[in-house]
């Protein structure tokens, strides 16, 4: 099974690469072209220039601009804080809209590949899939283990065998009854999400010390059906998808 891993792991890193287009559009700019899919069916690009002896990347403003013009609004204090929780746990911050990161030549494919990370994440923490949705789902899911006396830790980041960081959305620690669970919401469920999910899981779980940690997937079904590839691309690696309508039968294994 290692070994299988392992092979998957290594075909990711050569699709990666040989997806991933790089332009030169002005004296001292390169646009980034990558393989990752936003909502849209659009390839993510993050965009390069010399800083000092490092380099500068950031999306331009792609990601804050998409989700306000789709409606949604990043206004009030709650979603300002996980704004802000979100790009500090990939290292990238906020400046005139822009996702910015810094790297050197040492740790780029790191940086590159946390501004990728956040720009994904930011857009399915905040994007409203209607306009009569009255909260975010990470929020629905934080309320729901609050409700259910479920503990567990906020925003946690493990490192991958690859080198890359990757953040979660929830840790309940280990019990008598039950093995370390991590809960992951994704608000806007596609195939590419699943995929990449599957990718980080894989990548962290061994480093765990031989952990026999569960992920559970929170899938949200309130105003859209999850598509059952979403499902099976999940299960297909041992993930536990749960539709947020059945979330309820999950409930017992979590609080134990």
């Amino acid at each position: 099974m290692i070994n299988e891993m392992n092979v998957l792991i290594d075909k990711y890193a050569l699709w990666l690469k040989d997806k991933t287009v790089v332009k030169k559009i002005r004296e001292d700019w390169i646009e980034i072209t990558t393989p990752h899919i936003d909502r849209h069916n659009d390839c993510l690009q993050i965009y390069a220039r010399k800083d000092g002896n490092g380099y500068m990347l950031t999306d331009d403003g792609y990601t804050i601009s998409d989700l306000l013009g789709s409606g949604c609004q990043l206004d009030s204090p709650k979603r300002q804080d996980l704004l802000s929780t979100t790009l500090a746990g990939f290292g990238v911050h906020l400046e005139k809209d822009q996702l910015i990161v810094h790297a050197s030549l040492d740790n780029f494919s790191i940086k590159k590949h946390n501004i990728i990370q956040a720009m994904l994440a930011v857009n399915d923490l905040f994007y409203l899939a209607s306009p009569f949705v009255a909260s975010l789902f990470v929020e629905d899911v934080t309320n729901w283990l609050d409700l259910s006396d479920i503990r567990y830790t906020p925003k946690v980041k493990f490192t991958g065998k690859s080198g890359y960081d990757h953040m979660f959305d929830f840790v309940i620690p280990k019990s008598r009854k039950q093995p370390e669970r991590i809960v992951q919401a994704i608000s806007n469920p596609r195939k590419e999400t699943a995929e990449a999910l599957v990718f980080k899981w894989l990548d962290t779980k061994d480093t765990r010390g031989g952990s026999d940690s569960r992920l559970f997937v929170f899938l949200n079904d309130k105003t859209s059906i999850v598509s059952p590839s979403v499902v099976d691309a999940l299960r297909n690696y041992d993930l536990e998808p749960v539709l947020w309508s059945n979330r309820e039968l999950s409930r017992e294994v979590l609080v134990a």
